[in-house]
């Protein structure tokens, strides 16, 4: 079996590679494969040191209405001291190569390989990669939509090997679904899960939701149903889906199919668009 998590070397591709991929933006989905994720396109962000990022998604009209999702990419005895200065926003960390320590509201805690986090929106945070080797994690971003009278939620920092996979109802357990969050705990307006197929385990209808998802192909490999289109993905390729766009997929290959999966929940529809 391959390693659990893919993560990104980085470097170009050489010269002689043909310019086509699977590369595709719609109004309704789009699709960043794995071969785009190269040093040309990095980002860097103030007070993160010896650390770079790629971004998946953010907010912009008629792309990610509600979330940013950044893959970051730290070096040994990098991190930052301050991470982020928007009180609003809300995260979710999921570790995929390397260890570090997180300190949130000044308890520490150990991160590695398979390590999730959530940081509620305003509390006070900080992370190192205190191995010595490159850390590499996703960080999924959303302004919290706060409602008087629900609490907001607690941080809580828990592993993927520590929460077991639901299987959905009728499946056999070829679908299943690790949800880091009760669905009912309406403290929470996102959820990030992680949703692995068998091989040959499939979603067997067009599901259209109001939902808007972001999905990080894990491991394994897929044809997805995108709107009106099928489209091949793998470990490292990335989708966004619109609220409402039809999706459902085949998974194949010898590994189980996992992705990282954003999804926006427990609120009214906003009417001020």
């Amino acid at each position: 079996m391959s390693a659990p998590y893919w993560t990104p070397s980085g470097g170009l591709p050489p010269q002689s590679q043909l310019l086509s991929d699977r590369a595709v933006f719609t109004t309704g989905y789009a699709v960043i494969p794995k071969g785009v994720l190269s040093d040309i396109v990095t980002s860097y962000l103030p007070f993160w040191h010896k650390t770079r990022l790629w971004v998946l998604a953010r907010p912009m009209t008629g792309f990610s209405e509600t979330f940013s999702h950044y893959l970051m990419e730290i070096e040994s005895g990098g991190g930052s001291d301050r991470p982020d200065d928007n009180a609003d926003a809300q995260s979710v960390l999921f570790v995929t190569g390397g260890s570090m320590t997180i300190t949130i509201d000044g308890t520490t805690h150990p991160l590695t390989i398979g390590s999730y986090v959530y940081l509620p929106a305003g509390c006070d945070w900080t992370i190192i990669n205190d191995g010595g080797q490159t850390a590499s994690f996703h960080w999924i971003r959303k302004r919290y939509n706060a409602v008087s009278g629900i609490d907001r939620p607690d941080a809580f920092v828990t592993s993927d090997g520590a929460v077991d996979p639901i299987a959905m109802p009728d499946t056999d357990g070829r679908w299943a679904t690790t949800r880091f969050v009760d669905p009912t705990d309406l403290r929470h307006d996102m959820h990030v899960n992680i949703v692995t197929f068998q091989p040959g385990g499939t979603i067997p209808f067009a599901e259209t939701h109001v939902m808007e998802h972001g999905l990080f192909v894990l491991s394994g490999k897929a044809v997805y149903h995108l709107n009106q289109d099928w489209v091949e993905v793998e470990a490292g390729d990335y989708m966004w889906l619109r609220a409402f766009c039809p999706q459902a997929c085949y998974a194949g290959g010898a590994d189980p199919f996992r992705y990282l999966l954003y999804k926006d929940v427990n609120r009214h529809m906003p009417l001020d668009l």
